[in-house]
């Protein structure tokens, strides 16, 4: 649906990509959200009955990697693609990093990330769903487990951010989950696919082809 920590900006026009000569340049817009407080409005029961919630312990590198890549990419995450093996194992191995993943009938379904590591306060750093699973009703019920997961320490504020090119349902979900948006920020950076990063074929309404396909 959305994630946290990565790199956004833009333009509200809609322009998503500079015309330069190789389009290589993206714009995009970050929009950071943040709640002071755990929402007390009505609970979202659980959409499914086989559903399961677990913390992945000692998350292995290649099951992140599959979890990441594969909620990801649709949506242009890629900043987690430039860490070799022993820098991700340094982010995951933190005591303030929380990985849990959502399973439906037994099969994983999405998953978010937690940083707390600043004081009294948490980051919901990514957050989404595997894209066979999106259109389920899974992103309340998973946004809220999430929610409930950061409060449980005795935090002060929860915050995240979204893109332009995330889900584009992604904004509303964080704002009806009780975030409230506080900043946007206009970013630009190159394009991941001209650098080998994301697959050249990928999709997205706001991509345009690269000139070779074109």
């Amino acid at each position: 649906m959305g994630a946290a920590g990565r790199h956004a900006g833009g333009d509200w026009l809609g322009q998503a990509v500079t015309r330069s000569a190789r389009r290589a340049t993206i714009d995009d817009v970050i929009t950071y959200l943040e709640m002071h407080e755990r929402p007390s409005g009505p609970r979202i029961p659980a959409p499914f009955a086989k559903l399961a919630l677990m913390r992945a312990e000692a998350c292995t590198l290649s099951f992140y990697r599959y979890l990441y890549e594969t909620v990801g990419t649709p949506w242009l995450w890629y900043e987690r693609r430039l860490l070799d093996d022993e820098a991700l194992a340094a982010e995951l191995g933190k005591p303030t990093t929380e990985i849990f993943v959502l399973y439906v009938g037994g099969v994983p379904a999405g998953y978010f990330e937690l940083d707390a590591a600043a004081v009294r306060e948490t980051e919901l750093r990514y957050f989404g769903l595997i894209p066979e699973f999106i259109g389920r009703r899974l992103g309340p019920f998973l946004l809220q487990a999430a929610i409930d997961q950061a409060w449980l320490r005795p935090i002060q504020r929860l915050w995240v951010h979204t893109r332009t090119f995330d889900h584009p349902k992604a904004l509303g979900l964080y704002q009806r989950g009780g975030f409230v948006v506080y900043a946007r920020q206009p970013v630009r950076f190159e394009d991941p696919r001209l650098q080998g990063i994301l697959p050249r074929s990928l999709r997205h309404p706001r991509l345009p082809p690269l000139e070779a396909e074109q």
